[in-house]
């Protein structure tokens, strides 16, 4: 008989984890994931899949779990997703898969999808490899363009379609936002590059240190490849454009965690060190920030306080990373916007804040925030992280003749395929979108490698 309530992960201790970069959730044994598994009532509909961006059939996975049959999982699950032990640890489930559970309102709360899909993920990762799938080749070539998670979902799906995919990825190591944004304590990197072997081991060729726009350009990639996806992300940081913002102490989230994490800044030895602040003001609530804030109190700040200009409710950070950030002492100042960066000396020294109150509900529900006059107050601080969202770069533009771009940066895509304003260049993830979610990000990948097989596959 299943157990009636949802089993949670074990974590760290609040006390222990602020002092490593070590993954705070500890994930499920064999008896913890087998009883949560036998509380999926395997609904003949499966409501849960609809909210799953790269269509997993959750209840055919997690029906092997609960008989025994891990091997059967591991097929299940890496059928429908190239990077299942990723998703299980960044994806919002609540707000997705978990969100529609049969279980979520009557029956001792949803079933912890994200946490038997990273018990069925880890375990195969353990195991080792797979056995190999022998797939005929189309003679099709394709080019990606950087190497994050809408990228990789896009070259395994061509690739075990048999395409022959090389990706061209900017900086030195492969995974994108993978690796350079989302902290170790969240996402170790050793599951992503053990995931990125798997990929290689299927073929997929990877070229480093290579910049679209300036090494090679669009129009060229164009002439070598059947087909492009571009998945170059939304590396480009936004910023307040309030004063003091060019002040020495003031981050993007984006170089503070980059630095951090892909150049190991916290190693008192690296060779790229960034400022260790002891008084961190992070600007935003969303999981970046959430990452920004956990990271600085790991780098040894006294306090670290989040700023954000709406309410709780409306943060968008994952619940996890919000509860996790409270319980490692980060301070929250809702209802609150910057507007002046203080400086002593020509550095950092405090931020000059205005309290709010939110309007009425507008079109679309969400109620903006208005100033409240004479309610300014400062925060001591001698680090400012900006995590208010990022657009994408504007590097790739350079030689690529007829992409048609938004104003706001983005490449425009035929929704229904992914294909942009030229033939066989399709485009997907935060590059098209702005930031959002890895889970996204891989759907619009599947997507456009699904339109290219279509098209191009059997010719």
């Amino acid at each position: 008989m299943a157990d009636f309530l949802r089993h949670e992960m074990k974590n760290q201790s609040p006390e222990q984890r602020v002092k490593n970069f070590d993954e705070v959730a500890l994930g499920f044994d064999k008896a913890t994931a087998k009883a949560e598994a036998e509380r999926c009532l395997n609904c003949k509909n499966a409501p849960c899949r609809k909210g799953c961006p790269v269509g997993v059939n959750i209840p055919a996975f997690i029906s092997y779990v609960k008989n025994d049959d891990m091997d059967g999982a591991v097929a299940s699950l890496n059928g429908d997703n190239s990077l299942p032990a990723v998703c299980g640890r960044v994806c919002p489930q609540e707000r997705q898969c978990e969100r529609f559970c049969v279980r979520r309102e009557k029956a001792g709360g949803s079933v912890s999808i994200g946490a038997l899909e990273r018990y069925v993920a880890d375990y195969a990762l353990k195991k080792g490899k797979q056995q190999e799938r022998k797939v005929k080749t189309t003679g099709k070539t394709a080019a990606v363009i950087g190497s994050g998670p809408a990228s990789l979902t896009c070259a395994a799906d061509l690739q075990s379609h048999g395409f022959d995919v090389t990706v061209f990825e900017a900086f030195h190591k492969a995974g994108g936002v993978l690796v350079y944004g989302i902290p170790e304590f969240r996402l170790p990197k050793d599951i992503v590059k053990k995931e990125i072997d798997n990929l290689s081991e299927m073929g997929v060729k990877f070229r480093f240190d290579t910049i679209i726009g300036k090494t090679f350009t669009l129009d060229e990639l164009r002439k070598n490849f059947d087909a492009v996806f571009i998945g170059t992300g939304a590396g480009l940081p936004l910023f307040l454009k309030i004063k003091g913002e060019n002040l020495p102490g003031v981050y993007s989230a984006n170089e503070y965690l980059t630095r951090v994490n892909l150049m190991k800044a916290y190693d008192k030895n690296s060779i790229t060190p960034v400022q260790r602040g002891k008084h961190v003001v992070v600007v935003g609530a969303g999981n970046v920030a959430m990452d920004a804030a956990r990271t600085a109190v790991r780098m040894g700040a006294d306090d670290v306080t989040l700023v954000y200009r709406r309410g709780r409710e409306e943060m968008p950070a994952r619940r996890e990373e919000i509860i996790h950030a409270e319980e490692e002492g980060v301070k929250f100042e809702l209802l609150t916007n910057p507007a002046e960066i203080l400086g002593t000396d020509g550095k950092v020294s405090g931020i000059r804040c205005v309290r709010m109150e939110l309007g009425e509900p507008d079109s679309s529900g969400r109620r903006s925030p208005h100033a409240i006059e004479g309610s300014e107050f400062d925060i001591i601080c001698d680090q400012v992280i900006v995590a208010l969202g990022t657009s994408p770069n504007p590097l790739l533009r350079d030689g690529a003749t007829g992409l048609e771009i938004t104003s706001k940066g983005t490449i425009v895509v035929n929704p229904e395929t992914g294909e942009t304003s030229l033939e066989n260049v399709y485009a997907g993830g935060d590059a098209v979108t702005g930031a959002a979610t890895v889970i996204l990000a891989m759907g619009a990948g599947r997507l456009a490698a699904k339109s290219i097989i279509e098209k191009l596959g059997d010719k």
